[in-house]
């Protein structure tokens, strides 16, 4: 059991540290929101200033206080989790690690990738990459659409906004970053789990 828990862990903190990755590194440097809190955490960076770590935070756990009733405080405690280890590793490699590239589409499609096997991590521990897609799985229980088309439409809405502020082409950049990230995730899924067994 303990060697169980422990492996889950690792794995979630790994796809945590890896989106955080992808995000601070490729595709915050330009502006390009990789989900509704991401898309959030630009506006707040951009308007007011906020560190885009602590704008990703802040955006994510709203969602999630809104909906934990709805879904339970265990499953929520594993999306806190994810969301602080991701936004404390944005904040260390924004800090530590410069953008090596610097073309936003070379960045956008390297970012996409690797934000996409973050993802793919995570959702094969059954935990959820943000808060946003808490919100997805709360209207499904309870209004019965589909998390999948209530996902596309929230986070239509915040990158329409994102853009409306700050540049229209970021739509453009987002729904790539969307494609390509979701291709990456079910690319991934195709390949069975690895089982390790203790002797």
């Amino acid at each position: 059991m303990i060697r169980h828990i422990s492996r889950k862990l690792f794995f979630i903190t790994a796809g945590s540290v890896i989106q955080g990755f992808a995000m601070a590194v490729f595709l915050f440097p330009h502006a390009i929101p990789s989900g509704g809190g991401a898309g959030i955490a630009v506006l707040l960076n951009h308007a007011f200033g906020v560190p885009m770590s602590l704008g990703l935070w802040m955006a994510n756990f709203a969602f999630l206080i809104f909906t934990v009733h709805y879904l339970g405080s265990v499953s929520a405690f594993g999306t806190v989790f994810v969301i602080t280890v991701t936004s404390v590793s944005v904040n260390f490699f924004e800090v530590f690690v410069k953008p090596p590239i610097g073309n936003v589409w070379i960045d956008l499609l390297i970012g996409s990738v690797i934000l996409g096997t973050g993802i793919s991590v995570l959702l094969r521990q059954r935990v959820s990459n943000g808060g946003i897609g808490y919100v997805a799985l709360a209207i499904y229980k309870y209004k019965r659409i589909h998390p999948g088309t209530s996902l596309f439409w929230m986070n239509g809405f915040i990158f329409i906004l994102t853009a409306y502020v700050i540049d229209w082409k970021i739509i453009v950049l987002a729904v790539a970053c969307q494609w390509i990230s979701t291709r990456v995730i079910k690319w991934i899924h195709r390949f069975p789990i690895p089982v390790w067994r203790g002797k």
